[in-house]
């Protein structure tokens, strides 16, 4: 018998390790739950509850292919080996078929199963599913990973060109087993469920996740270059959430948008070739991830801006966190990640350089929050875009590279519609004062706050920090090198 061991890939399509192991036998799938190590991790109680109602709609699926899925609780990971063991054990299991997942203690984690199982004589077999090539297959000429994206891209596309990575059967319905499938808990203690409208806002299963991509690719991808970097628009996929969880694969995108761009990669609509680099910059940061380990341990990638000064202002952070900053983008932004589990990319660039530079908070204070808020979050992607906007990562904004919140405001919010959304006492003034109320002496009106910090020197402060850093280091992090 075949085991499955489900983790961020909650879909019976184009899953990899799935269908390999309905191909040699009959199959069961088990997902653990891990409280502790979630919480560990920083996870969002939405997300967690994401993969719940996910997990319920997976269970439905499953269950018309007579594939029973068993819930066991391992609350940290290092209980897993021990757990899954003890099911191998009870069900006669060959196989386990697991797809990879990346980070140290992801990677600790599988090595310590597969120690366990293989001591009992249970193959462990572990596939390629989360990503388009796999962690170390693209390097530079001198056998390094990367650390400039716009190279990681070339290569990927030279591979691309000659092997695109190929679409998985859906295994088919194989004959019943006696075995009942575990019922999916409605929450998990220590994550207090969301509210209804957030909720709403991300419904769970694979159908939602592919009806946003059709719709996505047969609509709104044409103009997704010149939309997405305006939150008042729904220019954006709104697939991060899904993709995160594996509700929904890279490889269904990426034939996605080829199918709509006439199957070019760089030419044709630039909306199609701007969204695949994006998919590949996700890419990108996993492989970062497995390259540098560093970056899994709240290191910066680039070790000589350990030495900031970092500011100890635990005002201004609370007043970032709750969206009280006086700065109406930053604010509005800060409420949309509340109350929805999201914010628009071009607002995390944005509230990011906010608080690294003209605040010179701590970036890791800004990505422990965001993971915990995020129903998309996601060690990688959460990680690499901090990092960029705070200049400690790689391939980073350049540290003199700061954002102007007012300017980007007005810029991509320029009638000020994002902005009233979320902050309903500023709905009354006109499309320049609710850039910058302050401007106007209009702060204070309907309890909006007075801005925290002055942009111009606070910038000063930021720049001066980082001159006064040391020479830039080496970033070379061998692969298995040890950061606890």
């Amino acid at each position: 018998m075949q085991l499955i061991w489900l983790r961020s890939d909650l879909r019976v399509h184009d899953n990899t390790a799935l269908s390999a192991a309905a191909a040699r036998g009959p199959v069961v799938a088990v997902y653990l739950l891990s409280p502790e190590q979630w919480l560990e991790h920083d996870d969002a109680p939405c997300k967690v509850d994401f993969w719940l109602r996910n997990l319920r709609a997976l269970s439905h699926a499953l269950a018309a292919l007579n594939i029973p899925l068993l819930i066991r609780k391992a609350t940290r990971w290092d209980d897993a080996p021990n757990v899954l063991l003890e099911l191998c054990r009870q069900l006669q299991i060959d196989t386990l078929h697991l797809n990879e997942e990346y980070g140290v203690n992801e990677s600790r984690r599988d090595a310590a199963v597969d120690r366990a199982l293989t001591n009992e004589g249970v193959t462990v077999r572990a596939y390629l599913d989360q990503l388009l090539f796999k962690p170390g297959s693209v390097l530079t000429k001198t056998g390094t990973y990367f650390q400039v994206f716009s190279q990681f891209r070339k290569v990927c596309y030279d591979r691309l060109h000659h092997s695109l990575p190929g679409l998985v059967r859906a295994p088919l319905a194989q004959p019943s087993m006696n075995i009942v499938s575990d019922l999916i808990p409605e929450h998990i203690e220590g994550f207090a469920p969301p509210s209804d409208s957030l909720r709403n806002l991300w419904p769970a299963g694979e159908a939602e996740a592919q009806r946003r991509l059709d719709s996505f690719t047969d609509a709104r991808i044409e103009h997704y270059q010149s939309d997405r970097d305006f939150p008042a628009k729904p220019g954006t996929s709104q697939l991060s959430a899904y993709l995160a969880a594996g509700v929904i694969s890279p490889r269904q995108c990426l034939h996605a948008a080829l199918q709509s761009n006439h199957g070019e990669f760089e030419s044709g609509k630039p909306g199609a070739i701007t969204w695949i680099n994006e998919l590949l910059w996700r890419e990108f940061y996993k492989h970062i991830l497995v390259g540098y380990p560093r970056v899994s341990r709240h290191r910066a990638f680039r070790p000589e801006t350990e030495a900031l000064a970092w500011r100890d202002a635990p005002a201004d952070l609370a007043a970032w966190q709750s969206g009280r900053t006086g700065l109406p983008i930053i604010d509005a932004a800060m409420r949309q990640l509340h109350e929805t589990g999201w914010m628009h990319n071009r607002l995390r660039m944005v509230v990011a350089m906010f608080l690294s530079k003209n605040l010179l908070i701590d970036w890791r204070e800004g990505e422990r929050f965001f993971m915990r808020h995020l129903i998309d979050g996601d060690l990688a992607a959460n990680n690499g875009g901090w990092q960029w906007s705070a200049s400690t990562g790689t391939d980073c904004a350049p540290y003199f590279r700061i954002f102007n919140p007012l300017s980007q405001s007005e810029k991509f919010d320029p009638n000020g519609v994002f902005i009233r959304h979320w902050l309903a006492q500023l709905t009354e003034l006109d499309r320049k004062d609710v850039h910058n109320p302050a401007a106007r002496g209009l702060f204070g009106v309907a309890d909006y706050p007075p801005p925290i910090v002055n942009l111009s020197t606070s910038r000063e402060r930021a720049l001066s920090a980082f001159r006064n850093l040391p020479s830039r280091q080496d970033c070379a992090d061998p692969v298995g090198s040890d950061y606890e």
